[in-house]
């Protein structure tokens, strides 16, 4: 349509030329562009629009002479791999092609362009060399914008690497050549800036009621409506009929001519004008950027969104969204397999509230013109407390743990306050993915040491913390057991003194597993789920027992002694009691400290309380290893999100946040290494369970999104290794319970170290056998090096440190592939295995179980190298392939079960269907850790297309089994990067 010239901003008397540049990335920036330009068009002035979006963004609703569009793209944005992920790598590298590489030719060509068309001002939105191309070429600018690609990029180059930060300096550097910038609501940190002007939201004006458009559309009025709004990129979904409530239509934008669509879905047409559309539906369903949320705000349509990854603008919005109860957060997953009607339902029973402006087009342009003229536009007059705050939190963004969510602390938000300026219409907040928790966990407690590091499921443990003491008000509608935790949980603690808090996670085990115990090197990923442990010393005189607690200490006539407690939460989920208690003298033998065995058969007395030796059982050890003396009670609250018996740690888990909460408490230095060897001799020898030292390794040492690389001699951590950003790992558990504990897994064990004894007896003997001999034997074979080679096969203290081609070649057809126990010791005496007993009635497979982790550590050595490789789809197939070796291997030693072979066959008939198509796809999978049931590790392209695959990985084996597996994705970071807290709660006066 036309401009009429008395609309938006006043006309000037002198006529300028602008030109604005907008950024590559999507559309929302060009369609926000469109109401700005209008503004200065209709006070009659030239605008040379320099974009990449397509002509008819601007020419639908700009029809003027004054509208010059130039088809130049400077900059690209954020490569997405699909519509919810974006590509780190790829948009790094792809701006070094767009905006590095040819930056001497741009800044020149220009130039030259700015003075042909003789232009007055510069306007970005947000290509950084436009701001310095303008100030070569004598030309004032500004930035009209809510973020910036130097705090965007900053994450990337933290995950790509350090030789990309070049491209966030530069960038900054381009930025701080503007004049001041126009600073959009919902904005990030943009310390480049020297001064800024707030505006509020620019948004699209509309042109057709609600009425019109329904009417147009044949939709009746008392229909409920959801737009789905995903960019242009759900072509490829599959769309389901019962995914919406009963009587809704949803609106489908981006649809492609040949998708069919179920009845209630419409297909909009191409050129239909979005905003009308939101106008007219009942809610959004979509992925956030500043478009979407600024026109679900302004016409107070509540928006369902589905987070992004590594597009750090999106928290800053998410949080505007909730403020103004405008937003619903759907997960992936739900959105994927079509469960959104809970979602939907909860949506349109929301108030959104914004009642700021939205003339933020008209406002930017006012100032644009006054600036361009020589009218001098107020500005921050705080610039340099703002630029501070901004540098800071960009310093954050530098420093932050992977995977983790922008966590901005809490002066941020109210620093301008505090300075006694506003922001605008734009209210400010404090960034966290779980705000209302940290508001209220905030004010339940002093964190005086620790941090929480934006970690969702602490802020919910706090959470639990701050309700304990309020428990007897909320027994109504509880269950009987789940009841009778909190209750005794709720009288656990005294909250006038400090509490420490520490966190561990779960691990996924991608390569390496059982091999761990032979030496094999192991890859290990902590995972989202983690075991949280909260513990407080007492003087025992001040120390709230349990009543028979009480009774038993004044049946003894003791003077009050320290008592241990603990409660356990879930103990409803796995039958067991969930309490525990014991006098702390208990551990002790006179002056000394019971003995391992003793404590094994303690905690075995009794089913239901063995599961305390995983907690209790670390102030034992740290008794006999480190000599610690515990001269006060102890209270424990233990809460695990890692579930049992599903073969990813949930042991390891607990006993490594157990000990250190009591490391913390006691003021203990010992280093993440130490405390997980000492937490598996927890496992071993007060538990019973003979597991290698990978899990706790991983729980105690593993960093979020990195494999821990390890070498199990004992245990030594040889670094860290960057999972590439194309590449994901998810777990699904086969419903089948796992035990480290079980008897298969025990055999096996017994089998490889009798293979070991073997070995080293073989080579002994050809050495005695060459000696007697005077090297009279075959020279071939004992040669100076071969000799060498005997002598250390002969002292073998590993497994893994014997090659596969020496195993073939000297060994392989020499192993029996079983033998009976008393066969064994007959002939052998021992297998040399502190954690193990052989039964002599038993046979034992022999040769498979030595065989695995001799090849599984050249597996896993090869897989490490692979990682690091150039990309392509031959390096996942090799990836893959190698999981699938280790998969039947694991099998061959007897360590295999129905469900999670049908797992691995579902993964393989997923990625060699020809039907899938090749935008993400699944590669591998393998069982994982000790076997016999538990999770499935699955290696793919790291896109939405593997994550669908996943999902109907999990319903396929639903229909067959019966049992809908869970799926394990994500990472935290280990126990030794979160530390600890340590807090008090906050008493109301």
């Amino acid at each position: 349509m036309r401009i009429d010239d008395n609309e938006g901003v006043s006309a000037s008397s002198k006529h300028l030329v602008f030109a604005y540049y907008v950024t590559g990335h999507g559309f929302g920036h060009a369609t926000r562009v469109v109401e700005v330009v209008r503004h200065l068009i209709a006070a009659g002035h030239d605008v040379h629009v320099v974009t990449g979006a397509p002509d008819f963004v601007f020419t639908s609703e700009i029809q003027s002479p004054r509208l010059k569009i130039r088809k130049v793209l400077l900059d690209c944005g954020a490569v997405q791999a699909d519509a919810l992920t974006v590509d780190r790598l790829a948009s790094l590298e792809k701006y070094v092609e767009t905006a590095v590489v040819p930056r001497a030719e741009i800044l020149k060509t220009e130039v030259e362009w700015l003075h042909s068309i003789k232009a007055d001002f510069v306007v970005s939105d947000v290509v950084p060399v436009a701001c310095r191309a303008a100030a070569d070429a004598g030309i004032r600018s500004v930035c009209v914008t809510n973020f910036s690609w130097d705090f965007i990029y900053a994450e990337y180059v933290m995950a790509a690497g350090y030789h990309h930060r070049s491209i966030v300096w530069q960038i900054a550097e381009d930025y701080s050549h503007c004049e001041f910038l126009i600073r959009l609501p919902g904005y990030c940190p943009m310390p480049a800036f020297r001064d800024v002007i707030d505006v509020p939201l620019v948004v699209r004006r509309l042109h057709k009621s609600r009425k019109e458009v329904r009417k147009e559309l044949g939709i009746a009025g008392d229909v409920n409506v959801v737009i789905l709004n995903f960019g242009g990129q759900p072509s490829g979904w599959n769309l389901k009929e019962a995914s919406l409530p009963t009587g809704w239509l949803c609106l489908v934008c981006g649809a492609s001519e040949t998708q069919e669509l179920p009845p209630n879905f419409v297909k909009l047409a191409k050129d239909a004008y979005t905003p009308d559309i939101i106008a007219a539906s009942d809610c959004m369903l979509g992925k956030i950027g500043y478009g979407t949320v600024s026109e679900a705000l302004s016409y107070k349509i509540p928006f369902v969104f589905v987070r992004r990854d590594y597009f750090n603008e999106e928290p800053f919005l998410r949080n505007m969204l909730e403020f103004y109860q405008c937003g619903v957060e759907m997960i992936r997953r739900d959105l994927l397999m079509g469960q959104w009607k809970p979602y939907l339902e909860r949506a349109v029973s929301l108030k959104p509230c914004y009642e700021g402006g939205i003339n933020g087009g008209e406002v930017a342009a006012h100032i644009l013109q006054e600036t361009a003229i020589g009218r001098h536009c107020a500005s921050d007059k705080f610039s340099g407390a703002r630029r501070l705050r901004d540098a800071i939190i960009l310093g954050y963004q530098l420093q932050r743990v992977p995977g983790r969510d922008i966590a901005i602390p809490e002066w941020y938000s109210r620093a301008e306050n505090e300075l006694g300026q506003s922001a605008g219409s734009s209210p400010t907040f404090q960034v966290n993915e779980n705000n209302s928790l940290v508001e209220s966990c905030s004010d339940d407690f002093d964190i005086l040491q620790g941090d929480v590091q934006g970690l969702s499921d602490t802020w919910t443990f706090l959470k639990s913390l701050a309700k304990l003491d309020a428990i007897h008000d909320s027994e109504k509608g509880m269950e009987k057991k789940t009841m009778r935790e909190r209750k005794a949980a709720g009288g656990l603690f005294n909250w006038e003194d400090e509490i420490f808090v520490a966190r561990a996670p779960g691990r996924l085990d991608v390569m390496g597993g059982i091999a761990d115990y032979s030496g094999s090197l192991v890859l290990q990923m902590p995972i989202r789920e983690a075991c949280h442990v909260a513990l407080q010393r007492n003087h025992p005189g001040k120390h709230r027992l349990w009543k028979h607690a009480q009774a038993r200490q004044q049946a003894k006539g003791q003077v009050a002694t320290p008592v241990l407690q603990i409660v356990s939460y879930g103990s409803e989920i796995s039958n067991r009691a969930p309490t525990f208690d014991m006098d702390l003298s208990d551990f002790m033998d006179g002056d000394k400290p019971i003995s391992y065995e003793k404590a094994r058969k303690f905690f075995a007395q009794d089913p239901a309380q063995k599961w305390a030796a995983y907690v209790a059982g670390t102030i034992l050890v740290l008794m006999t290893e480190l000599g610690v003396r515990f001269e006060d009670s102890l209270s424990f609250l233990v809460s695990s999100a890692v579930p049992e018996g599903k073969g990813v740690s949930s042991s390891a888990a607990v006993e490594v946040a157990s000990m250190s909460a009591v490391a913390a408490a006691h003021g203990l230095s010992i280093n993440p290494r130490d405390l997980a060897i000492l937490c598996q001799k927890v496992e071993n020898h007060i538990v019973g369970a003979p597991c290698g030292v990978m899990d706790q390794m991983t729980s105690s040492c593993g960093e979020a999104n990195k494999l821990l690389a390890m070498i199990c001699q004992p245990a030594e951590v040889i670094g860290l290794v960057e999972i590439p950003n194309h590449v994901r790992f998810w777990g699904i558990d086969s419903g089948i319970r796992h035990s480290v504990g079980g008897a298969d897994y025990g055999s096996v064990r017994v089998g490889a170290y009798m293979g070991r004894k073997m070995i080293k007896s073989m080579a002994s003997s050809i050495l005695s056998q060459s000696v007697s001999n005077g090297n009279g034997g075959n020279p071939e074979e004992l040669e100076d090096e071969g000799i060498e080679l005997l002598e250390t096969e002969a002292s073998l203290d590993y497994l893994c440190n014997l090659s596969p081609h020496r195993y073939e070649a000297r060994y392989a057809d020499k192993l029996p592939d079983f033998m009976l126990g008393q066969t064994f010791i007959d002939e052998y005496s021992d297998h040399d295995d502190p954690v193990t007993v052989i039964d002599q009635k038993r046979s034992y497979s022999v040769k498979a179980p030595a065989r695995h982790p001799i090849y599984e550590n050249f597996r896993v050595k090869t897989f490490k190298a692979l990682l690091t490789s150039a990309t392509s789809d031959e390096q996942l197939t090799a990836l893959g392939g190698l999981l699938y070796q280790c998969h039947y291997s694991y099998s061959a030693c007897g360590l295999g079960s129905d469900g999670t072979n049908r797992l691995v066959q579902l993964v393989q008939g997923m990625q060699h269907n020809k039907s899938t198509t090749d935008d993400g796809t699944l590669y591998g999978a393998k069982i994982t850790g000790g076997g016999s049931g538990g999770t499935v590790c699955v290696i793919g392209r790291n896109s939405l297309r593997s994550s669908q695959q996943i999902l109907e990985i999990q319903q396929r084996y639903k229909a067959a089994t019966g049992y809908l597996p869970l799926i394990f994705e994500g990472s935290s970071p280990g126990a030794g990067k979160f530390g600890y807290l340590r807090i008090r709660r906050r008493i109301s006066l």
